[in-house]
Formats: C-alpha cells, sequence, structure tokens
C-alpha cells in the first residue's frame, strides 16, 4: 500500500508539468468528506467543498447563500451557473497554482462539461468514485454531526465524540446539518440518481482518469484503497 513516502516522491513527478486535479464523485455520504481533509494533508493540494462554500455564503447572507440555501434545505441540487462563478473563482487563487481536491463538484453533466472545457489541457485529472448502496447511505448520513468550530466529522453510531454533542479536537459544541433528515436524504438520493449518475458516466467513459472505490470497508481501509487507486 502506498505509504506517505510514496505519495511525497511520486505528487512531485505528476505535478511537475500540471497542476493535479482529484475529482471526488459519489453520492451523498460515501465518504468524500471524511477522505477529502486526509488526502489534501498527504498530497499538499487544498480541499476545496462546494457545500462549505455554500454555507460560508448561507451564513454570510450574500445573495448566492440565500438562493443556495433554498435548494440544500429542499433537498435540490443548486443551479450550474451559480456553482460555477464561485467554484472558478475559488481555483483562481494561488493556493491552487499546483492542483486541489474538488469535493462535491461537478454534481451535473454539464457542470462536468464545463469542468472539462475550463481545464482544456492544463491539468492532470484523476476522479476517484465512491460506490455504495442507498440503504448503507440513509443510515450513515442521518447519523453524522459535525463540529461547529473546526468542522471535524463524527457519527453518532460508527464514530461518535468521546464526549456527547462536543468535538474531541477543540471542544466545541457538534450539530446536525438540516439536510440531514431522512425525507431529505432521500429526495437528495433521487435527485443524485437522477441527475449525477450521468456525471459518472461521463468519467467512466475516460479509462484514464475513472477509478472506482468500493466504500464498504472501514474508512482506514478505504482510504488505503483510495490511494492505490490514486497512483496506479
Amino acid at each position: 500500500m502506498p505509504s506517505l513516502i510514496d505519495l511525497e516522491t511520486s505528487l512531485p513527478t505528476m505535478v511537475a508539468a500540471k497542476p493535479f486535479v482529484v475529482i471526488l464523485l459519489g453520492p451523498p455520504g460515501a465518504g468524500k468528506g471524511t477522505h477529502a481533509g486526509p488526502l489534501s494533508a498527504n498530497l499538499g493540494l487544498p480541499h476545496i467543498s462546494t457545500g462549505d462554500l455554500f454555507r460560508e455564503h448561507i451564513q454570510g447572507e450574500t445573495e448566492l447563500g440565500k438562493l443556495a440555501k433554498i435548494c440544500i434545505d429542499g433537498g435540490n441540487l443548486v443551479p450550474d451557473d451559480l456553482v460555477l462563478n464561485m467554484l472558478f473563482e475559488r481555483i483562481e487563487r494561488p493556493d491552487c497554482e499546483k492542483g486541489y481536491i474538488l469535493d462535491g463538484f461537478p454534481r451535473t453533466k454539464p457542470q462536468a462539461e464545463a469542468l472539462d472545457a475550463y481545464f482544456g489541457q492544463r491539468v492532470q485529472v484523476v476522479a476517484l468514485y465512491f460506490s455504495i448502496p442507498d440503504d448503507l447511505l440513509v443510515e450513515r448520513i442521518i447519523g453524522r454531526i459535525t463540529c461547529k468550530h473546526c468542522a471535524r466529522p463524527y457519527h453518532l453510531r460508527f464514530d461518535p465524540p468521546k464526549e456527547k454533542g462536543f468535538c474531541d479536537e477543540c471542544n466545541r459544541p457538534l450539530f446536525q446539518r438540516t439536510d440531514d433528515q431522512e425525507e431529505i436524504v432521500r429526495k437528495r438520493l433521487e435527485v443524485y440518481h437522477r441527475e449525477t449518475q450521468l456525471v459518472i458516466d461521463h468519467y467512466a467513459r475516460k479509462d484514464s482518469v475513472f477509478r472506482e472505490i468500493p466504500a464498504l470497508g472501514n474508512k482506514e481501509q478505504v482510504f488505503q484503497d483510495l490511494l492505490q487507486l490514486l497512483f496506479k
């Protein structure tokens, strides 16, 4: 299995000519957010979550935030033009010069096509797809909670905090997202299968780009599998 030393020697070679972009694909609750942080730390690339960007705008009560909140609370996708404008502004910042990790984007085929056009031949891309059955996803999502301060994720059943309601890392309060209720989760999965499956198909046709990860094991094993696939 790849070690941190392997990653340190592999990444400079991969990004020497072009920025290295990792796209994390899969339904909500499949593990994209769980593995994005450790992957970002190992690769030394920023983790860009469209969900986090939406929440920043929602908390700031921007026009984008108001529109995104209506969609997210209803279990619907945020319109492509809003997502694209926000994302392209973010990845033009200096910390993305060597590459970045995209978590939660693209979610529609038009988004994937717009991203392809934006990239052209300027970047190296790997699309990592986390595959998992719907029933397990629902169980995972409705039990997850997050730290309000440092965004450290937990799960009420699979990864509970040591002290109920408080983060192990910073001792700040934990919360559950309003869109992690079962009814909304099932609606989000319906939307995912209707819209985002087209994105999976889009990347699956690109053999040199696409990697599929069965996300059924424990998170340590899944992460090792992820590293193996990333550098195969």
